[in-house]
């Protein structure tokens, strides 16, 4: 085998994204939480940068001094997005995956801003009126399941291992740590004589002296077991009439300890030739254990989902009978240059290096502006296009929304489609209809037998209906349910239909089978 080595000569182009295209993306991408907190760490790392606080004088002199700013940096942050529109359009392998369709009207919509400062003045600190309201954050299900084992009565030598098994628990209540492992894993302190005997003695006593029952549970079987045994039998079981409370009690029993994986496929004629139990028995066994909590813990600590920030409001006019839109991010408006800094950034009075300095972050100052200006114009841009497109919905509410492919905004403002995609990423919107997430507005559409487009939100209405009024003794297939479909118009493959399906969270038809 022979090596050789040799020199050769190519030529090429290539374009490369700038850092400040890069930061210039990420903040058109930014919901308005992230942009506030983003401003809120240029503000303290960047002294050139201010809020406006209201006051009207030297408007001249700021103007001036930011004009100067911007010569200064002409072209450093201005035009990034326009730049990123003709790479993205070049090097489509850089453009996100976004909403296509034909574009129903190219031309271009010329924007008219629609936000008024008036809505600015006086307004409270949304931040601080956000941060008073919020809930007091809840105690973990660690401690409150410690506070309940601080109070049991038990013995001594068991209440340190609890303790310890206590804290190995998941957010479901469950044990999924071997004993052995957290025996090994015990502080140093605890005595050397503890046997293994012991660790199980204490995970009983956790899990029958604790509330809720089924905690520190290994598997869901134990899970369901403990629950059981813990049922009043003498109770009335409301939800199995067919048979006495203590005989669905000894059904759902036998189902969990001895028949449980073909329970979960939905066996039940398997389990009845098996058992011996009939079919309106495993009926009844099951209709109890629906009452049981397959995730005990999650009674203890409610999960608060987050808070919404609109970033953005549209409202009705009732004197020219329109949807008007106008931005919430106050302190993105607020932004300016401080005047001083601009001033002494041009003063030949004082040191080159410290001018150096104050140029330097007034170029960072300049640009966040551009980009966080930008930003509030293409969104606007955006969600006046999608108010005229949608008209209908904000009318009507969510039955009258229509297919809006992202390329048919991207078209119509000019822009590439990605830039359409990261301006509606984690954006919601305050409209009459609720808040409502702004990518929630695009949609590919689906054409029915007649031509016509509907959104796949229709889609799922039609085929939750079929399935909810289906014979649960013999559902439809993924097969049956595309008939079903093109019966009434939508002319759908079988793999949407699983699709869909699963988005609405409805199982396979094996499992939808009643017995």
């Amino acid at each position: 085998m022979r090596f050789d080595t040799s020199q050769h000569m190519k030529l090429g182009q290539q374009m490369k994204l700038a850092p400040r295209m890069i930061q210039s993306m990420e903040i058109l991408q930014m919901p308005l939480a992230e942009l506030e907190e983003r401003i809120e760490q240029e503000l303290e790392s960047n002294p050139t940068l201010e809020l406006d606080d209201g006051s009207n004088a030297d408007n001249a002199t700021d103007e001036r001094a930011e004009g100067d700013v911007a010569e200064a940096n002409a072209g450093d942050g201005a035009d990034d997005f326009e730049r990123l529109s003709d790479f993205e359009a070049d090097n489509p392998e850089y453009a996100e995956n976004s909403y296509d369709g034909p574009s129903e009207r190219p031309e271009r919509v010329e924007h008219t801003p629609t936000y008024s400062e008036s809505r600015m003045a006086g307004e409270r600190d949304g931040k601080m009126d956000a941060m008073a309201s919020a809930p007091a954050r809840s105690a973990s299900l660690a401690d409150q399941l410690l506070a309940q084992w601080g109070l049991v009565d038990v013995d001594d030598r068991l209440r340190p291992l609890g303790e310890q098994i206590i804290q190995f628990l998941d957010d479901d209540g469950y044990l999924r740590t071997e004993l052995s492992e957290i025996a090994d894993r015990a502080p140093a302190g605890m005595a050397d004589d503890v046997t293994e005997a012991d660790w199980e003695l204490a995970l009983r006593a956790v899990q029958l002296l604790l509330e809720p029952t089924g905690v520190a549970a290994r598997d869901a079987r134990e899970c369901l077991l403990l629950q059981l045994d813990a049922a009043d039998e003498g109770s009335d079981d409301e939800d199995a009439p067919r048979l006495g409370a203590a005989a669905a009690l000894d059904a759902a029993r036998t189902l969990i300890e001895s028949h449980f994986d073909d329970l979960m496929n939905n066996r039940l004629p398997r389990i009845a030739s098996k058992s011996g139990l009939s079919l309106d028995e495993i009926n009844a066994g099951i209709e109890t254990m629906r009452r049981l909590s397959l995730a005990p813990a999650r009674r203890l600590v409610v999960e608060r989902e987050a808070a919404i920030t609109p970033d953005a409001v549209v409202e009705y006019d009732d004197e020219h009978d329109r949807y008007v839109a106008y931005l919430t991010d106050t302190r993105a408006s607020q932004l300016r240059i401080n005047r001083e800094y601009a001033l002494m950034a041009k003063d030949r009075s004082v040191e080159q290096k410290d001018r150096n300095f104050i140029r330097t972050n007034l170029s960072n100052a300049q640009w966040l502006l551009d980009a966080v200006g930008q930003r509030r114009s293409t969104m606007l841009r955006v969600i006046n296009v999608v108010v005229e497109e949608q008209r209908e919905y904000f009318d009507f509410g969510p039955e009258a929304l229509r297919p809006l492919p992202m390329k048919t905004v991207a078209d119509r403002m000019g822009v590439h489609v990605a830039t359409v995609s990261r301006a509606v990423a984690d954006k919601w919107i305050q409209t009459p209809r609720g808040v409502v997430p702004l990518r929630g507005f695009f949609s590919q559409g689906l054409a029915t037998e007649s031509g016509e487009d509907v959104t796949a939100n229709e889609v799922r209405g039609a085929l939750k209906d079929i399935i909810d009024n289906e014979d649960k003794a013999r559902p439809f297939s993924d097969e049956a349910l595309v008939k079903q479909l093109k019966e009434r118009g939508y002319d759908i493959a079988r793999r949407t239909v699983a699709k869909y399906r699963g988005q609405l969270d409805m199982p396979s038809a094996r499992m939808r089978k009643q017995f």
